[in-house]
């Protein structure tokens, strides 16, 4: 019985905290969530009475590999816009010739106001040559349309990430290794293929096959075992295998491409006489 009565004493005191606290609701401030709080904003491009915010967890649009996430506000509603029919593409003034790079269709998030894709930047600007970043987008049909530059840098390491090679079958290629925290240990290690169909195509090649040989030129170019070769996974899109870090210091990821019938199309053996492949990562940690 004196279990009950506490019981009974506490459901009045919670319905009376409750009552209070309905009494209250003129005097609540709503405060909205920044889903992409943590996330660095690295451009903001202005148009159309809106305004896109580019953010990504990296402090630069840098060469390789670009995860990036983007936002479309109604500058004059002060709102977010969801749901939003949302296509980008990205392109390199030279002085001689414009071009795209590899990138991927726009999705939308599990907020439907945040956007995501991935854009693979083969080479930075510079004083005379830049990347521009345009936005098609459709809003409860009405299209609009914002192009701006954007700063894109090499990698404050200057290690290569991404390789642009032709293969001997003639064909133009860009290799990228996805993002890696290397470890001591044996990592998982993935990389995209990407063929440049034109100047402004740039669509994903499957079913090839990609061998790694990691090497330390440091230490006697010394390699690693338990190394797995990269294969083609559909549904990610990438090649993935296993890279054996055996120790902390700066390694080369030595590459061979072969196509589907398993013909070389760029890289070489290391042997004794031949020290690198021609065709490489770079990794230091």
């Amino acid at each position: 019985m004196k279990t009950i009565k506490l019981l009974f004493a506490a459901l009045i005191c919670t319905a009376g905290f409750v009552s209070c606290s309905d009494n209250n609701n003129d005097d609540d401030v709503i405060i909205e969530e920044n889903p992409l709080e943590g996330y660095n904003m690295l451009a903001k491009l202005t148009a159309n009475t809106h305004s896109i915010e580019i953010y990504s967890e990296q402090d630069q649009f840098t060469i390789g590999y670009n995860e990036l996430f983007f936002r479309i506000k109604d500058d004059g509603a002060d709102t977010y816009v969801s749901n939003a029919e949302v296509s980008w593409m990205p392109v390199m003034h030279m002085t001689e010739m414009q071009h795209s790079c590899p990138k991927s269709s726009v999705g939308v998030t599990d907020d439907a106001s945040v956007y995501s894709g991935y854009v693979i930047f083969q080479m930075p600007g510079n004083d005379t040559e830049y990347w521009e970043m345009t936005f098609d987008y459709n809003i409860d049909g009405t299209s609009y349309s914002v192009t701006e530059k954007i700063n894109v840098l090499a990698p404050a390491d200057d290690k290569r990430r991404v390789t642009v090679f032709t293969g001997s079958d003639d064909v133009r290629y860009v290799l990228a290794m996805m993002p890696l925290d290397p470890q001591v240990a044996v990592n998982d290690f993935s990389a995209m293929l990407f063929k440049m169909e034109s100047m402004m195509s740039f669509p994903n090649v499957g079913d090839y096959s990609i061998t790694i040989d990691p090497r330390m030129p440091s230490m006697g170019n010394h390699s690693s075992p338990n190394n797995v070769d990269l294969s083609y996974d559909a549904s990610s899109k990438m090649y993935n295998g296993k890279l054996s870090l055996t120790m902390t210091g700066y390694w080369k990821i030595n590459l061979k491409v072969m196509d589907g019938n398993d013909t070389l199309l760029k890289g070489e053996d290391i042997t004794d006489e031949n020290e690198a492949s021609s065709l490489f990562f770079e990794i230091e940690f």
